[in-house]
């Protein structure tokens, strides 16, 4: 990886490319620490030091946005309302025809989707805002804290709707320097504005796990978790990497007096086909209960069960429901982004079998059966990937977002992966350009 960031540097239009890069990642982080209009600084930097990394329901939107959703910046809500606008097209797209047909349309109707994600992600960050405001207005943000209802002094609706608007320019503005990554600089600028979120709380929780931790003055809690982060890194990488390929084989055709077809390839099946997106819908999924039990009035016997086994991640029912949603979560987004018939289909279409199979409709269960079969182990994998910070939360009493948990590895290490082979194919094009002059 190293090697590969060398040589891009040493190419001239590679090295502008990083270089505008790294000024755009400049500008985000820089955004992430200007707080707000309307908020009171002092208040929220009392309030963070008394939470002490227990940031409770807000730890994984926190954590997307740099550490900034906690601070109350113009970059608070950050890459997230992204994120859930482009997931929920997503699945729209399988259950509205009309987006289905706009996919189908190759460029042209890609272009008018992202559109429509633009416009969602405005709607989910003016919503999210308004959230995030309500939430510190009400001092819920930092409960616990002696300060958290003097955060926002000016509680008038002219403070509140600034304050919303702020956040949602703030999110546009993020959006669009995702954009300019992936036009003039390298790799998904999406992915990348996650990774550099994600990685800037790294070296903060791992002196706080140093300075709680008591054998040789923490060193020995801090090397552990280096280690464990090592390891997890290895193994990530390692079934990220993996995939079951499918030999296909195209028919011989001649047309006219040429000959086309007659080529061997095969359709990679990846074991963790789903990504990170389980862990994902499944954490949302399960801070809706406890968020709604944070703002439920009264002492009724849900709100008492939802906060006694809902809201800690070292609780046995917490630790299950988190696991099951996960594999469910994973077989219903390979069901949905992975379709058997329509490869089956276009395999048909074009003259390709796989040996062994017909083409048609015994092609597709026969993807059907192999995908199920390689989703079992990636959907485990995962479950058990996510279930590191619960782990750590036993056994070094580490807050509840450890900084080698499985949603952050995952996500670091799958950009990783991905601009490394973004920038090694844009070297061998060069180096192919360089042979053909």
């Amino acid at each position: 990886m190293l090697t590969a960031f060398a040589r891009a540097f040493r190419t001239p239009d590679l090295r502008k490319k990083l270089l505008f890069t790294l000024g755009i990642i400049v500008v985000y982080r820089l955004g992430t620490h200007i707080p707000i209009p309307g908020v009171d600084y002092k208040s929220v930097q009392t309030c963070i030091d008394v939470a002490k990394g227990n940031q409770g329901l807000f730890g994984l939107v926190n954590m997307f946005s740099g550490g900034a959703l906690l601070q109350i910046t113009v970059f608070a809500l950050g890459i997230m309302p992204y994120i859930t606008a482009s997931i929920i097209l997503q699945l729209l797209t399988v259950v509205i025809p009309r987006l289905e047909a706009l996919k189908k349309e190759g460029q042209a109707g890609t272009t008018k989707i992202t559109q429509y994600t633009r416009y969602l992600t405005v709607a989910l960050a003016i919503l999210q805002g308004t959230g995030l405001v309500a939430t510190a207005r009400s001092g819920a943000l930092f409960s616990g804290c002696p300060a958290a209802t003097s955060i926002v002094p000016d509680q008038s609706i002219f403070s509140t709707i600034t304050m919303v608007i702020c956040m949602t320019a703030g999110t546009a503005v993020v959006m669009w320097l995702g954009e300019l990554i992936t036009d003039r600089g390298i790799g998904n600028g999406m992915s990348i504005l996650m990774f550099i979120s994600i990685a800037a709380t790294f070296p903060g929780a791992l002196w706080a796990i140093k300075k709680q931790g008591k054998l040789a003055g923490g060193w020995i809690e801090f090397g552990t978790v280096i280690l464990v982060g090592l390891v997890m890194v290895a193994l990530v990488v390692f079934v990220e990497q993996a995939q079951r390929r499918i030999p296909v084989q195209y028919a011989k055709r001649m047309i006219g007096r040429r000959s086309y077809g007659g080529t061997s390839t095969y359709i990679p099946l990846k074991v963790n086909q789903a990504g990170v997106i389980p862990v994902i819908f499944a954490s949302s999924l399960l801070y809706i209960p406890a968020l709604i039990a944070q703002f439920a009035g009264g002492n009724s016997g849900w709100k008492t069960w939802i906060q006694q086994n809902l809201t800690k991640g070292d609780h046995p029912i917490y630790i299950t429901a988190y696991f099951l949603l996960i594999v469910f979560f994973a077989f219903f987004y390979v069901a949905i982004s992975f379709n058997p018939e329509e490869v089956a289909d276009n395999m048909k279409k074009y003259g390709g079998f796989i040996p062994g199979i017909r083409a048609g409709r015994p092609t597709a269960e026969y993807l059907s059966y192999v995908l199920n079969r390689i989703t079992w182990p990636g959907s485990l994998y995962l479950g058990l990937i996510a279930l590191v910070p619960t782990m750590a939360l036993v056994g070094f009493g580490a807050s509840q977002n450890f900084p080698f948990g499985g949603t952050s590895i995952l996500i670091i290490v799958g950009v990783g992966l991905e601009t490394v082979k973004q920038i090694e194919s844009q070297l061998q094009q060069r180096n192919y350009e360089g042979f053909l002059r």
